[in-house]
């Protein structure tokens, strides 16, 4: 008899000893806890199980305790039943919020008892009116009061024909708050980001009427009001009465987001010319994901979840293989673009394992994703800016050559002019122009012509290095800009130019040239133009000298502001 009270004893110890266990202690000080490994699970694959039911005696036990980090069943027809204790210790009740802090949960139906112990139900998620929520938040929060000496178990109910994510935490008010306006904060900042490039690249694209912004700005729109779908921040604010719009727009959001980013992508790689096989491919895609964001409301929400998320992989590999082959090829802006492209699908492939179950759902593998987003749009920036700088280079560019041209060359001359000016450095002008040029295109025809020029600026870019700027002033006619530099100096580099250009006899044809330096220290010119002036005047003496040499623009020698009469134009100062 005794030994049966002795087992009796130890089998009411286990069972209060578990009971102890299944229940997580609160405090008046209570922080943000995570109640995921206290959950105990009930999965239900119809969706058959009512309330009662699940509480009654006979499907308690089938409640089975989780004892994970993480609650997450990626895309799941089963609807999931969790119960969890909380037990308050002390003489005074507690006031405490449960949060559900992925928002995107179809219906989520929360029981707990009121201070007479009557099960009261709250039922929410995102196919349900938004004042349908306890508490007017982004996320789920259901306020409970635990009174003192109590234990009280709490149930929801769960079910989502998108990812289903359990994400439960309790915590005192005051706690609660502090959290909330550090995250409130946080997303303001998030969401300014995103505003702030889009008005910036729109001032761009006014300045600069590339098309490739507007991919950009639609691109940075869709993509920013997709992560507000996802934070729960648009169904809160934009149509908190429309769940139908909530659900949708996601979908719409994600396939107008590939789209802008694979015609951004295909634009900044120059895709049509580096490579051409992934641009037809994208073309492809772009038509699909038009066809999708078309009829996705038509279709079942799950099949069109898992296609949009499958297109979103590919999109993803494709862009990466047209950013590699553009940059392979010499495109700049492809490396900001493989950079900050490779950065979103790293965590693009965390947030979709996630998605499907295969990774925790928690703070990094949830956020990872949207704090790349934002790290991407400024990448993406810099690649606009390099291929603006790119196709404006361009527009500088003499091709034969490879020198900038007299445009260029005008506009950096009053610039650096100023420049001096203001500062007190020197600057000095170098111009250049092949002796008996004319004989060279008439004996051995145009093209040798064309590969003279072609050789002169390649020797003439091995000689000079920044800040000196050399450009194929017109014909065979080159000028080379020297800021801080003085007259000594310039003419040491104008005798080394004139001695290789000597030396180089493309097909045996003897090369010479001509040149005339003129600085601004020596001669106190008051315009750009009267700096060019002096030099290409001691140009053309050193054409009358004999040729193949340097001469230094003087005052001495009449290199003076003014009417300047040369053999091959004439210029009026100022």
């Amino acid at each position: 008899m005794k030994l049966a009270y002795i087992f009796r004893g130890i089998f009411l110890l286990c069972l209060f000893g578990a009971a102890d266990a299944a229940a997580l202690t609160v405090s008046p000080d209570l922080q943000s806890t995570s109640l995921i490994p206290e959950l105990r699970l009930l999965e239900d694959p119809g969706g058959e199980l009512d309330f009662n039911r699940v509480r009654s005696p006979a499907y308690r036990d089938r409640l089975k305790p989780w004892n994970r980090a993480a609650a997450n069943f990626g895309y799941s027809r089963s609807a999931y039943w969790v119960a969890f204790t909380l037990r308050n210790p002390t003489d005074e009740s507690v006031s405490l919020l449960i949060r559900q802090d992925y928002p995107l949960i179809d219906y989520l139906d929360f029981w707990g008892q009121d201070a007479g112990g009557n099960w009261q139900r709250i039922a929410t998620g995102d196919r349900r009116p938004f004042h349908n929520r306890p508490l007017a938040l982004r996320d789920f929060v259901f306020p409970v009061t635990l009174p003192a000496r109590s234990e009280r178990t709490y149930y929801l109910r769960y079910a989502s024909q998108g990812s289903l994510n359990i994400g439960l935490s309790v915590s005192r008010e005051h706690a609660f708050l502090a959290r909330l306006g550090l995250e409130q904060l946080l997303l303001g900042i998030y969401y300014g980001g995103f505003l702030v490039l889009v008005l910036y690249n729109l001032f761009l694209f006014i300045a600069v009427r590339d098309r490739a912004y507007i991919y950009y700005m639609a691109y940075a729109l869709s993509y920013g009001l997709y992560f507000a779908v996802i934070n729960g921040i648009a169904f809160q604010f934009a149509w908190p009465d429309n769940p139908w719009l909530a659900n949708w727009s996601l979908i719409v959001l994600v396939a107008l987001s590939l789209l802008f980013a694979t015609r951004f992508a295909r634009e900044v790689c120059a895709a049509a010319i580096l490579a051409p096989r992934t641009d037809r491919l994208a073309r492809a895609v772009q038509f699909v994901l038009i066809l999708l964001g078309a009829i996705a409301p038509l279709a079942g929400y799950r099949i069109v979840v898992t296609a949009v998320t499958m297109i979103a992989l590919a999109v993803g590999v494709l862009l990466l293989a047209m950013g590699s082959i553009s940059m392979l090829r010499g495109s700049v802006s492809a490396r900001y673009f493989m950079l900050g492209w490779a950065t979103l699908i790293a965590s693009v492939i965390i947030y979709v394992v996630k998605t499907f179950g295969w990774l925790p759902h928690n703070g990094y593998t949830h956020n990872a994703f949207q704090v790349a987003a934002l790290v991407e749009m400024v990448l993406l920036s810099l690649a606009l800016g390099a291929r603006v700088r790119l196709i404006r280079k361009r527009g500088y560019i003499d091709q034969l050559s490879g020198l900038y041209n007299r445009r260029f060359f005008e506009e950096q001359l009053s610039r650096e002019f100023d420049l001096a000016g203001r500062s007190g450095t020197p600057l000095s002008l170098l111009m250049m122009d092949l002796d008996h040029f004319k004989d060279i295109n008439d004996r051995h025809g145009h093209h040798q012509g064309d590969l003279v020029i072609h050789g002169i600026g390649q020797l003439i870019r091995n000689q000079v290095r920044k800040p000196v700027t050399a450009c194929r002033y017109g014909g065979e006619e080159f000028a080379i800009l020297l800021p801080r530099t003085d007259l000594a100096q310039s003419r040491v580099l104008a005798e080394r130019l004139v001695r290789k250009v000597a030396e180089l006899e493309p097909n045996g044809m003897p090369l010479t040239i001509s040149a005339g330096v003129a600085d601004l220290e020596n001669n106190g010119f008051s315009a750009p133009v009267q700096l060019l002036q002096a030099a290409d005047t001691a140009l053309y003496r050193a054409k009358q000298a004999g040729r193949n040499r340097v001469v230094t623009a003087s005052p001495e020698a009449g290199d003076s502001p003014g009417f300047v009469q040369s053999g091959k134009r004439q210029l009026l100062s100022p």
